[in-house]
């Protein structure tokens, strides 16, 4: 969710009231919870005609749909563990769900990274990096920033290296997680081919450049091979030339007008042009005026403001509602 749709998303669930809106967030995932409960802690009085505005065009947007994803365990817990915090909601949770276990890996989608990268950032690198592959790609960068730099390096490096998961490591991992999270013994994990030069690349793609340079130089100072694959995998905000016009034209809806003009400050003329074409006339003179006199921005800022834009077009691709062209004749994000 951008943060228009986050800050209308949390103005719904303060209207809707607990009981309603516990009943709409058992269908979200541990992100966006943690993204939803920020926007509400912090949110300002409302106003009236604001309220009356989100209400109707949630009103409007869901005659539309008639269905919706399920998985109502893992995101109440989420929601519980982000509202309560852990003991709390660990009590709350077994009297709803009764004696359903929380394995120790989707209980650490549900912790903030400064928590996990403070849980495990002693372990062995391997098992690191094991865990890391099991969560979302911009939470294993959150917590990789946490480390040093040399930790960093060689956890990516066994990311990539890294040839599925076998049933003895996940036993370790599990271990590892028993001691470290308080409940019940977590679930035994199923074996699951993660890892590789393309999970270490997506990591990558949500880490600043410094970080990005530190680790590539050590990638390629242990295999040259590997670290070239690793950059052909990753996926930079000149990527977006790859898209079509119709692609383009969906993200410009999903994207606001303010974070599109600074994370354009960065950008190839090219790219700039391949924007404002797929705008209406107005609007893309608007953007080019708006453009010319936006004062100096940090590049921390455009880079965040790039990133953001990358993790909707993921979403979009992820949904197969736009196509990017990699290298070679299949199509990845």
């Amino acid at each position: 969710m951008n943060n228009e749709k986050i800050h209308k998303a949390a103005i719904l669930m303060l209207a809707l009231g607990e009981t309603e809106a516990a009943e709409v967030m058992k269908h979200l995932g541990p992100r966006d919870v943690q993204k939803l409960g920020a926007a509400m802690s912090t949110m300002e009085p409302i106003a009236h005609e604001d309220i009356s505005n989100v209400l109707g065009e949630f009103n409007t947007i869901t005659g539309q749909h008639s269905e919706y994803g399920t998985n109502s365990d893992e995101y109440l817990r989420s929601v519980l563990t982000q509202a309560l915090g852990t003991d709390k909601a660990a009590s709350l949770l077994n009297r709803i769900l009764g004696d359903a276990d929380v394995s120790g890996i989707e209980s650490l989608k549900w912790m903030d990274p400064a928590s996990v990268a403070d849980l495990i950032q002693n372990e062995h690198p391997q098992i690191i990096a094991t865990i890391l592959v099991h969560l979302e790609h911009d939470q294993s960068a959150d917590i990789l920033s946490k480390f040093t730099e040399r930790l960093r390096n060689d956890v990516l490096l066994r990311i990539a290296t890294l040839d599925g998961v076998q049933p003895v490591a996940l036993q370790e991992l599990n271990q590892v997680l028993t001691r470290l999270l308080s409940g019940n013994e977590s679930n035994a994990i199923k074996k699951q081919a993660m890892g590789g030069t393309r999970t270490a690349a997506e990591i990558l793609n949500f880490m600043g450049g410094t970080i990005e340079n530190s680790v590539m130089d050590a990638f390629r100072n242990y295999d040259a091979d590997m670290a070239q694959k690793v950059m052909d995998a990753m996926f930079g905000f000149e990527n977006l030339m790859d898209i079509d016009d119709r692609g383009i034209q969906l993200l410009l809806r999903e994207v606001q007008s303010d974070s599109l003009i600074i994370a354009l400050k960065g950008a190839p003329t090219e790219l700039k042009e391949k924007f404002l074409k797929n705008m209406s006339q107005r609007a893309a003179d608007m953007l080019r005026e708006d453009m010319e006199t936006k004062g100096p921005v940090r590049v921390s800022e455009v880079e965040a403001q790039q990133k953001a834009i990358l993790v909707i077009v993921r979403r979009l691709a992820d949904e197969g509602q736009l196509v990017i062209g990699g290298k070679g004749d299949d199509a990845f994000l």
